[in-house]
């Protein structure tokens, strides 16, 4: 029970929680299309796609707790396929946000609703599941993570338990998620959506393929 109350209020689980929120928190390819869905498909397909990131970081958080995304880390060869993997499918996403941008515009939330391409729960989930698995930063941040808890900072505190800190941060990153997808589902973000769509979709385009691009081209 005090090894639990001490990882709970541990300073270095505190500071692990801090970064993943930040990052989490953060605009990046996986808000960003959690964002899209929910103002043009809506609150269910943005929680399911959701559903599928959380279920990536998890298990990228399992390998880093286990001690296994070290050795993945290690391999340069396994962590540039990912990474090439990662670019492909982030470039495909800025395709179809450029395709969807040069079409034509919907009037009304009705046409809105109409013009947003139907997803199965199950396909949704598994988009959701791949951006994350083919993000090798995903990698890395949770093995640095890992690192923060698993080192004791002084003889007398020992390290916090990994089931503690995957549960606490899988935990922030519901909240993170599900609340994009909820406030952005919203009528007035969904009215605001259709006066912007195609502005939009090509913000999207441009953030994806850059993102994309950045990933194939870093020597990381």
């Amino acid at each position: 029970m005090t090894y639990v109350m001490h990882d709970v209020f541990s300073a270095q689980l505190l500071l692990a929680c801090s970064v993943y929120l930040v990052g989490t928190a953060s605009p990046g390819p996986s808000n960003l299309a959690i964002m899209s869905l929910a103002m043009g498909s809506g609150r269910r397909a943005a929680l399911t796609f959701a559903c599928g990131v959380l279920s990536g970081s998890f298990f990228w958080a399992t390998l880093a707790t286990l001690g296994l995304a070290a050795v993945l880390a290690a391999c340069s060869t396994l962590l540039i396929a990912i990474k090439i993997a990662g670019g492909l499918y982030l470039l495909w996403l800025a395709l179809k946000s450029a395709r969807a941008a040069l079409s034509g515009n919907a009037h009304g939330p009705a046409a809105a609703s109409a013009a947003a391409q139907p997803y199965s729960a199950r396909r949704l989930y598994l988009r959701g599941l791949l951006l994350h698995l083919t993000n090798p930063k995903a990698v890395l941040v949770w093995l640095s993570i890992v690192s923060l808890t698993m080192s004791s900072q002084s003889s007398h505190a020992g390290p916090a338990h990994p089931a503690v800190l995957v549960a606490s941060c899988l935990t922030l990153g519901v909240g993170v998620f599900f609340s994009y997808a909820v406030l952005f589902s919203t009528a007035s973000a969904r009215r605001i959506y259709v006066a912007i769509r195609r502005w939009f979709e090509a913000s999207l385009a441009i953030a994806f393929g850059a993102a994309g691009v950045k990933l194939l081209l870093s020597k990381s």
